[in-house]
């Protein structure tokens, strides 16, 4: 007997996101003045795919003012872990949702949203879940904690339908070593966004980072 087909997703998918770079900033922004030129500093490094993550009280004000002020960005919210942060990010801007995990309520929450999403796993039991709901593209997270390169490398066998984003954990050198692998569409990382170059206002050094970034595919 041939498998049942996966149902189809209802909500946009996350593909042409993923596609845009190699990489996906995850940004933590401390001040909403950094935000856009931030921003600017990636987009100009390639990297146009931004999340922020709702970790501080100004992110939801970050995504706002890089949706309003960098056109070229596309700009997501990071760290969803309820209904209401789904309905507070895309009123804000956001034109994608990342979280760490999921639950059946997050799940809903983030399909009816509108916009593409991106839940997080670290299990195949969550994988499988997931591929019944109609979702294939995934957040693998902690990436290295959870078994990186080998456990993804594991999964494509048995589960090709699912592609994946690795975040955690994850720098320059190892990056490359995720992004050969055929279930890997991009890798999220921050060692683009040193803090010491943020606190300057050194965008420069930012966008040339970022832009040693956009070349790491293989």
């Amino acid at each position: 007997m041939s498998p049942s087909p996966l149902p189809p997703s209802s909500s946009p998918s996350s593909l042409p996101v993923l596609e845009l770079a190699p990489v996906v900033p995850v940004v933590v922004v401390e001040d909403v003045a950094d935000a856009v030129p931030l921003a600017r500093a990636l987009v100009a490094g390639g990297l146009p795919a931004i999340e922020v993550t709702l970790r501080t009280p100004v992110a939801l004000d970050a995504i706002r003012a890089i949706a309003d002020g960098v056109p070229d960005a596309v700009v997501g919210a990071g760290t969803v872990i309820s209904p209401a942060q789904v309905s507070d990010s895309v009123a804000a801007g956001a034109r994608f949702l990342v979280s760490p995990g999921w639950t059946d309520v997050l799940l809903d929450a983030m399909k009816a949203s509108g916009v593409p999403f991106l839940p997080g796993v670290s299990t195949t039991s969550e994988v499988v879940a997931l591929l019944e709901r109609g979702v294939r593209e995934m957040k693998f997270f902690p990436a290295q904690a959870a078994g990186g390169t080998a456990y993804l490398k594991s999964l494509a066998g048995p589960l090709p339908q699912a592609r994946f984003c690795p975040t955690g954990g994850i720098g320059p050198a190892v990056a490359p070593e995720y992004l050969a692998l055929p279930n890997v569409l991009c890798v999220g990382g921050s060692w683009m966004l040193p803090p010491d170059a943020i606190a300057a206002g050194d965008w420069p050094r930012v966008e040339k980072l970022a832009r040693e970034a956009a070349g790491l595919r293989p």
